[in-house]
């Protein structure tokens, strides 16, 4: 893949025998764009750590992409992040996606021995060296926990200067946020490369939910376009492909480094808007 951009996709571990079949087919399929590496994610205080070791093992091993675990800090000692590191570094695996994680419900604040995203890069380093490549999180339209965007921004300069090697940001519909953001931190001293988290819009109600929930903005005329489709899901995957295939456009004439892809384990709409790009394969 180009040296100058990167390009990636991200998965989740599946909770049933059929749906981990469904992600391997998908991971195949995106396995012959030749992107520079896979994610797995790992569920609110480690809930999928298992499904997430396996599935990161298996894309790693079989599917022959280098396969990047995201690997949270929040309910889990230095023992067992300890244990998990070695067993990455065991197996081959060279990126590693760190995170201070999600708290699971009911969790009012972070447990375990380290509380920030940058404790865990500042762990990862000393255990580990420069064996790994870590990918840092980035919100370019903040944290919905943080206190305002200030902090936030310092949250992430800390991450950055901690060791972090690259960041991937939290999807957004507003370039604008991301060409700020990364403006910012710049002026900070933050060098790393930081690539735009992408995620296809396909269904509108599961996307106003979770958007609402992590703090990413869906802007008023996109939300509003949405909604006049009302159940016509052709037209809101038309649409969705023509606004995000617009946005990556942008994003990358403007100079970010790559695209990071959430597929939510599948394949087309991350490729509709690839082949729009005529990114290569």
């Amino acid at each position: 893949m180009s040296k100058e951009r990167r390009y990636s996709f991200e998965f989740f571990p599946t909770k049933t025998d059929a749906g981990h079949e469904k992600l391997m087919a998908t991971a195949r399929v995106l396995a012959g764009y030749n992107p520079d590496f896979f994610s797995c994610t790992y569920g609110a205080g480690g809930s999928t750590r298992d499904r997430t070791i396996n599935t990161v093992l298996q894309l790693d091993s079989e599917v022959k992409v280098p396969t990047a675990p995201h690997l949270s800090c929040v309910g889990d000692s230095k023992a067992e992040l300890r244990a998990l590191l070695k067993q990455y570094q065991e197996a081959g695996i060279k990126r590693i996606v760190a995170l201070r994680g999600d708290l699971p419900s009911g969790m009012g604040m972070a447990s375990g021995e380290l509380r920030h995203a940058n404790d865990l890069v500042s762990f990862i380093r000393e255990e580990t060296g420069s064996h790994f490549h870590i990918e840092v999180a980035a919100y370019p339209e903040m944290h919905p926990q943080a206190r305002n965007f200030e902090d936030d921004v310092a949250n992430f300069v800390r991450k950055a200067k901690a060791g972090a090697d690259s960041a991937i940001t939290q999807y957004f519909f507003n370039a604008d946020s991301y060409f700020y953001f990364v403006e910012r931190v710049r002026k900070m001293g933050v060098t790393i490369p930081i690539v735009p988290g992408i995620m296809p819009i396909t269904n509108y109600s599961k996307l106003a939910r979770f958007s609402d929930a992590c703090g990413a903005e869906i802007p008023r005329w996109i939300r509003k376009q949405l909604e006049a489709y009302a159940d016509d899901i052709e037209s809101i995957q038309s649409y969705g492909e023509q606004v995000i295939s617009e946005m990556c456009d942008r994003l990358l004439q403007g100079g970010a480094p790559g695209l990071h892809f959430y597929t939510l384990n599948q394949a087309e709409p991350s490729l509709a808007i690839w082949n729009n790009l005529k990114l290569p394969r």
